[in-house]
Order: C-alpha cells, then sequence, then structure tokens
C-alpha cells in the first residue's frame, strides 16, 4: 500500500486558516476549483476548528463538489455545509485506501456528521503461550505481543472463562504463572480434580504435555472431528488393553470437548467454520446492530453495538460505516454475512482482504443456515434495542427529575459522581463514575492516587480539593487549547457541607466554579438511605421527599461512585500487602528471592537471620548477604 500524501496540488488554504471571507457553499466551491480527480479523504472543519465530518471519494473533485450544491442535500448536511470554514485533503493510491483512512480518521477524530461506532471496545482472547516449554493457557486483551497462538475473539469475558474451564477439563493445560509454576514442589489443587496435568512437577513429562498442547490447538483450529476420532480410537484400544483407568480418562476429556463444542446457545454452524454475522436493525430513529463470533466451527459468543447516527441515515449506510471502523482494531474472520445490501460491500470487501493479507467475502445469504443465524442476530438485534429504548426512556425521566430537584438551567447529560477511600488514611484514593441518559458509562469511569505529600493521612477535604484542582484544572487547560473536553452538566459530591467548601474552594482556584452545577449528598441520621441532606452553593441546605424516583437514582449514583473507591482502594491494598520487602531489595531479582524464600520461608525470618545465615543461600554472596542484613537492621 502506498502511503497517502497531504494536499498534492490541493489549494494553499487549510483548515488553519480561519479567517477566510468564505464559509459554506462558497469556501468549498472555492476548494473544488484546485481539487484533482484523484481518491482521497476530506475533513470539513467549522469555526473553532471542532472537525465536523471525514468523508472518502474516488473523484475528489467530483464529490466536493457535490457540498458546493448543497439545495439537492438532507437538511443534515445542509447544515454540515453552513458550518464547514474550513477544509483539509488527502490523496491516497486508490480508494480502497481512502476507505481505510477514512475508517481511521473517523475513530480518532469523532465527527458530529458521520456515523460512529460508539463502542469500541477490546474484546478477549484466549492465548496459547509458546514462549515456556510448558505452554501456558490464559485469557489475554489487549495488544497482541506475547509469543503464542491467539484464539477469538470471543463476546465477553465470560464465554472466555466458560471456554478456559472446559479445556482444562478436556487437555489438562497450566493456566498457571511461570513464578508459580518454578515455584512448585509437589502438584496443586488444579491437578487433584484432574484440571492440570502437573509438568511443573514432573507428573507428565514435557513430551507428552507438548502432545496435549498439540491436541488442544487442533481443538482450537477446529480440527475437532478428526481428534474426537483419534481420541475414540486410543479410548478403545485402552480399554481392549484393560486400561480402564486411561479409557476412563480420555472418555471425560471428549465429553469436556463435547461441553466446549456445545456452548453458546447451543448455536455451532455446519456450513461455514469462521464467520462474522452482523445484522443491523432499526427503529425510531436509532438502531442496534448485533454481532455474533463463530470460530473454529463454535459460537464465541454475540455483542450489541449502538452507532450514533442521525434519523434520516438508512440501516445500510450505518451498517456499511460500521464495518469499515469495527475491523479496524481486530482480526478479521473469512467471511462476513450481513442483512442488507451495503453500498460499498465489494469496496469493503476489497479492503479488509488488503488489511488482514488474505481475501475476506462479504455476503447476504438468502436461504439455509447462514440466513437462519442472520435473522436470529437480527431478532437478538431488535430486543437489544427495544430494551435500550426502553432505559433510555426511563433514564431521561430522571434526568429530567435532576434537572428540577436541583433547579438547573438545562436536564443534565453528563454527570460525575465523586467519593473518597482509605483505611485510617493509608492506600488514599479517589476515584469519580459517570452516568447519563445511557446509564453508567463504566468507560469512563476514573481513579486518582493522592500526589499532594501536604495532605495528612485520612484528610478527606484535603483528598477532595487535590483531585478538584487535577480534574478542572486540567479541563480549563484543554480548553484554553481548544481542544475538545468532557465537562460535567453536573458534580455530585459524596458528603456534607465540608465536603461542599472543599470543592468549590478548588473549582474557584482553576476558575471553573461557574461551568458546572455542584450538589454535595450528606446520609442522613444514622446513615439511613432515604433520609439525605443536599447542600449546593447559595442555597439553603434541602431534602428530597422520600421513595420518590429521584432520591433512589441519586442513592445509586453514590452507592456506585462508593463501590468504584472501594474497589480502587482494596485493589490497591491487596497489591501492597502481596508485595515482599524482598523486592526493594537491589540485585534480588526473582530467581535470588526463591533461594531465599525456599530456606527460610518468610521475609521476617530473613530479617531474624544472621549475615552468615543468609549467605549460605545459593546464589548469594557474602556482599550481597550484608546488603540484605543491613536493609532489615539498618
Amino acid at each position: 500500500m502506498s502511503p497517502p500524501h497531504n494536499n498534492g496540488g490541493l489549494p494553499a488554504a487549510q483548515h488553519e486558516d480561519t479567517g477566510s471571507a468564505l464559509t459554506g457553499a462558497d469556501l468549498i466551491a472555492d476548494y473544488v476549483k484546485d481539487l484533482p480527480g484523484k481518491p482521497g479523504v476530506y475533513r470539513m472543519y467549522d469555526r473553532d476548528q471542532n472537525v465536523l465530518y471525514v468523508g472518502k471519494a474516488k473523484h475528489l473533485k467530483k464529490r466536493v463538489s457535490n457540498y458546493a450544491r448543497p439545495k439537492g442535500n438532507p437538511l443534515r448536511i445542509r447544515r454540515m455545509i453552513a458550518a464547514t470554514a474550513s477544509m483539509e485533503f488527502i490523496v491516497t493510491g486508490s480508494e480502497t485506501e481512502a476507505l481505510l483512512l477514512e475508517a481511521n480518521l473517523i475513530k480518532k477524530l469523532k465527527p458530529r456528521y458521520n456515523i460512529l461506532l460508539r463502542d469500541d471496545k477490546s474484546f478477549p482472547y484466549i492465548l496459547m503461550r509458546k514462549d515456556h516449554p510448558a505452554a501456558q493457557l490464559k485469557k489475554h486483551r489487549g495488544a497482541r505481543n506475547i509469543k503464542g497462538d491467539y484464539y477469538g475473539p470471543f463476546a465477553s469475558a465470560g464465554a472466555v472463562n466458560q471456554t478456559l474451564d472446559t479445556l482444562q477439563r478436556a487437555f489438562r493445560l497450566r493456566t498457571c504463572s511461570d513464578s508459580i509454576y518454578d515455584a512448585r514442589t509437589r502438584p496443586c489443587m488444579l491437578h487433584q480434580i484432574k484440571r492440570c496435568a502437573a509438568p511443573c512437577t514432573g507428573e507428565i513429562s514435557l513430551e507428552d504435555y507438548s502432545k496435549l498442547n498439540d491436541e488442544a490447538t487442533a481443538f482450537l483450529q477446529g480440527k475437532t472431528k478428526q481428534l474426537r476420532e483419534t481420541m475414540t480410537a486410543q479410548m478403545t484400544a485402552a480399554s481392549k488393553a484393560l486400561d480402564f483407568e486411561k479409557a476412563g480418562e480420555i472418555r471425560d476429556r471428549l465429553r469436556a470437548m463435547a461441553r466446549v463444542a456445545g456452548h453458546g446457545d447451543g448455536v455451532n454452524p455446519e456450513t461455514f467454520n469462521e464467520a462474522d454475522v452482523a445484522a443491523i436493525y432499526m427503529a425510531g430513529g436509532q438502531s442496534c446492530v448485533q454481532v455474533f463470533f463463530f470460530r473454529a466451527g463454535h459460537n464465541w459468543g454475540n455483542h450489541a453495538f449502538f452507532p450514533r447516527h442521525t434519523k434520516d441515515q438508512s440501516p445500510e449506510e450505518v451498517l456499511d460505516a460500521f464495518l469499515g471502523q469495527f475491523y479496524g482494531n481486530k482480526p478479521i474472520p473469512k467471511n462476513i454475512f450481513v442483512n442488507v445490501d451495503l453500498p460499498n460491500k465489494d469496496l469493503i470487501a476489497e479492503a479488509l482482504s488488503e488489511r488482514s493479507g488474505r481475501k475476506i467475502e462479504i455476503a447476504r445469504p438468502q436461504r439455509g443456515e447462514k440466513k437462519t443465524l442472520l435473522d436470529r442476530a437480527a431478532r437478538n438485534a431488535q430486543e437489544a434495542l427495544e430494551r435500550k429504548m426502553a432505559e433510555t426512556a426511563g433514564q431521561t425521566k430522571l434526568l429530567e427529575g435532576l434537572r428540577e430537584a436541583f433547579d438547573l438551567e438545562a436536564t443534565p447529560k453528563r454527570i460525575e459522581v465523586y467519593d473518597n477511600s482509605h483505611i485510617q488514611g493509608t492506600n488514599a484514593t479517589a476515584a469519580f463514575i459517570v452516568a447519563g441518559k445511557d446509564g453508567f458509562n463504566k468507560r469512563e469511569y476514573r481513579t486518582f492516587n493522592i500526589k499532594d505529600k501536604s495532605t495528612e493521612p485520612g484528610d478527606d477535604y484535603g483528598m477532595m480539593r487535590e483531585i478538584m484542582r487535577r480534574r478542572f484544572g486540567r479541563l480549563m487547560k484543554e480548553d484554553e487549547k481548544g481542544n475538545r473536553t468532557n465537562w460535567p452538566d453536573l458534580l455530585l459530591i459524596d458528603g456534607g457541607k465540608g465536603q461542599l467548601s472543599a470543592v468549590t474552594e478548588a473549582l474557584t482556584d482553576v476558575g471553573a466554579l461557574d461551568k458546572v452545577a455542584v450538589v454535595a449528598i450528606a446520609k442522613g441520621p444514622d446513615r439511613n438511605a432515604g433520609r439525605e441532606t443536599f447542600y449546593m452553593p447559595g442555597r439553603a441546605d434541602f431534602t428530597l421527599p422520600p421513595r420518590t424516583p429521584v432520591l433512589y437514582y441519586l442513592q445509586r449514583l453514590r452507592d456506585e461512585a462508593h463501590r468504584f473507591a472501594i474497589g480502587t482502594h482494596r485493589s490497591k491494598r491487596k497489591k501492597q500487602m502481596i508485595t515482599n520487602p524482598l523486592d526493594a531489595i537491589p540485585n534480588i531479582g526473582p530467581a535470588r528471592k526463591r533461594a531465599l524464600l525456599a530456606v527460610f520461608g518468610s521475609a521476617k525470618a530473613i530479617k531474624s537471620a544472621s549475615i552468615d545465615e543468609i549467605a549460605k543461600t545459593e546464589g548469594v554472596s557474602r556482599a550481597l548477604a550484608e546488603k540484605i542484613h543491613g536493609y532489615f537492621n539498618g
């Protein structure tokens, strides 16, 4: 693929030039004069340098000239044209390159007028690690930079865990970390319950363990039929040889394999081995895309997506744009089955083939098993969208109730709820959660470690001042740079007058007090839910009528923030508790640490040992023993 290049003889005025007197269709017509008849990508910006739209074109001049004649365009496009104050162009070597670049830019810039895949999360995989003599089977999410084979994606962590559990039963591969593997002196409980062959202690030779690994690999690659036939023959041979223990073991493994093949609501294809089934359902100006993942002949779960788009866009347009963005960071299956005719089907298939290095086919099946699976995915999409629309309607009423209860100027779209957590000042953390019309937005949750050394342990007010200065100071700086930021409309604080005072002081310091409404929620007498008192700047404290939906909603928000903050604190405290004091001593790596713990049993015992006793440990010199003794007793 040849790299895209910028401009290539295009107009000199780029989006930085905001002083131009031309805007809208006149500005676009001025650009069109010098545009080439080549494929490329164009971006449209408003006066504030916010990107309005990213588009691709097989012929830049013809495509962009359509915007110079706004009368023939829908209202949405006419508004976009009117708001355009500058444009930017990138010429590409082909329309396929333009499509790929367009999808990447849309995901990165999130333009207002583009169809946008909002929930582009990373999916979990099963990783078969091959960088150890005894291969490890584990769940993996994120960058795939560990040496080994990756299988997936799975629709959820639960689907991975279920498959891992049954793979352990069938093939008895280890799931423990290398440090635990190296430290074992006798088999663990997983071996006792027949879920691990225990290569760590030599219960199985590495050669025989490698055969188990090969069998698991064959199964995950979809070679199930051949594997079952081989194992059935082995079971029959063992039975004839009167080795009933071995025959029973193989029988149990075959049953576990059948369990893996049967999960996923019992929907496993017979007419194809690898595909994504993507069906869209649209109603009320909203849509849901339901994607089923089929790999190695197994159903590895499904996931619902709710793309952002305008009401006048068709299901075909939405799914077309969805696929281009969806596969930007995911392995692409050999087949993609869809339930509508895509405007750019051949172009998308060509782009995905180029990206994956193999031929990718996109089809709309009309009969048979594939059509049945598409119909099922479409029904799931319909049910998911109807649930979401019902939840959104209820959520909208609650947000409107908040506006009335707190006398806000507008219904809040983004609510941030803050809470602190510590035990007598130790492992102090703070966190906030985010909620809006779609409920809790867990991708936006954030945590803070308290950094200010002058904050006294357990000083909740000092902690709150610090995180407010950091959070809103950063938002103010981003605004000054002209970057798009996510300002909350409503700030909820778990606390009373003292917490409110600390927050308003911090917001005043950074100049953000007039940009967000602040409410502190104090628990009622005896910490009773339902008798909370609310505090707002410039307003007398007040309560809300008990047993009202708005009050219950506020309690849910506060409890979710508390749950998240407590979970973060516990994780930090647990990490500190399992940190060994030996980790802080220079030149004490994993091998020496294992050797010392094998001799003394614990860091406490090492602290009580003499230099001579420590120096007797394998790999520990006299000089290092003096350092260890000095660290504990200096």
